[in-house]
């Protein structure tokens, strides 16, 4: 199924030069894609501090010539303080009842996406995730009394959430994803729900959150309870697809070099040779670096990949030993 629509966040700078690629990496690898590409861009306004809309007639004129929609939405709640919160006030924007897929601009597309078998009844999303939150303190609520003071805050059933496989102090027994992508049958119903609980627990969280950080967790604290609520979770969509053979979110692209598979490092080589996108993406440093200077290859020879992906906290020391680190 290809009928869907897709949306992802852009904003001058480094943004803009991803979303380019991500489009150019559609447009080559899913080419039965017949949904719209939505590149929603926030106005500038009050909680903004500077004018944060992507405004490169460069990247605007590519991005047209692709198909894509750039559309222009408002801020009323995060802006400047929590820009993550694009991702959840866009949402609003897009045209209701249409299901969506939301990705990240730091995503390539490997292959067609109507290989993926979305059921936009039972929202999901990534599962690429590491522990990142909540960092429970010996002296205050454990990870259990953190995240049910979340699902009771929103009236959800705590324990059908869990996965019993993992004990009580695991944190995988809870319930947390990457928001790199998620998906439903109508952006306007999920993104109101997610506003409204994100907005909730940003101005006044339970009191279990005292000393967690929400920058820059929110979205992922609250992806699990909006997921949850309409009916999704873990088990809506079989692994192996999105993070796997269809996409790959590389966030930096000395991570992608230093441990992505084989066919991603190929499959971006190919679309990267495009002329046109070449003409774009070579204004910015990083990508003219790594993509065309052969940057990238040097980054990838420190590194065996066969042998399986190093831990990124073990990777980036390293890259940036070698002067490496750059998005």
């Amino acid at each position: 199924m290809t009928d869907f629509n897709i949306i992802v966040i852009a904003q001058n700078g480094r943004l803009g030069y991803e979303t380019a690629l991500f489009v150019a990496s559609l447009r080559a690898n899913s080419p039965d894609f017949t949904g719209q590409v939505f590149i929603a861009t926030p106005r500038a306004g009050p909680l903004w501090d500077d004018d944060p809309r992507l405004s490169d007639q460069v990247i605007c004129d590519y991005l047209t010539k692709q198909g894509a929609h750039v559309l222009p939405f408002d801020t009323r709640v995060f802006g400047q303080s929590y820009p993550h919160g694009n991702k959840i006030e866009c949402l609003t924007a897009l045209p209701a009842g249409q299901p969506f897929v939301f990705f990240d601009s730091d995503t390539l597309i490997l292959s067609p996406l109507s290989q993926v078998p979305f059921d936009f009844d039972r929202p999901g999303a990534s599962l690429r995730v590491t522990h990142t939150w909540p960092q429970p303190t010996p002296d205050g609520p454990n990870l259990h009394d953190i995240w049910a003071s979340l699902y009771r805050r929103f009236d959800l059933d705590f324990p059908s959430s869990w996965d019993l496989q993992f004990p009580r102090d695991h944190w995988r027994r809870y319930a947390y994803f990457n928001a790199g992508y998620f998906y439903h049958r109508c952006p306007r119903e999920f993104g109101q729900r997610y506003l409204d609980m994100a907005a909730s627990i940003w101005r006044d969280p339970p009191a279990e959150l005292s000393g967690q950080p929400m920058n820059p967790w929110l979205d992922q604290i609250t992806l699990p309870l909006v997921l949850h609520s309409f009916g999704g979770g873990r088990s809506s969509l079989p692994r192996g697809f999105l993070d796997g053979a269809v996409s790959y979110h590389y966030r930096y692209l000395p991570l992608l070099y230093a441990r992505a598979p084989n066919f991603v490092v190929a499959a971006l080589d190919r679309v990267t040779q495009d002329p046109d996108l070449r003409a774009v993406l070579e204004h910015y440093r990083p990508f003219a670096r790594f993509l065309y200077d052969g940057v990238g290859m040097d980054t990838r020879s420190l590194y065996n990949p066969d042998l399986g992906p190093a831990p990124e906290h073990k990777i980036r020391p390293i890259l940036k030993q070698h002067g490496l680190w750059e998005r």
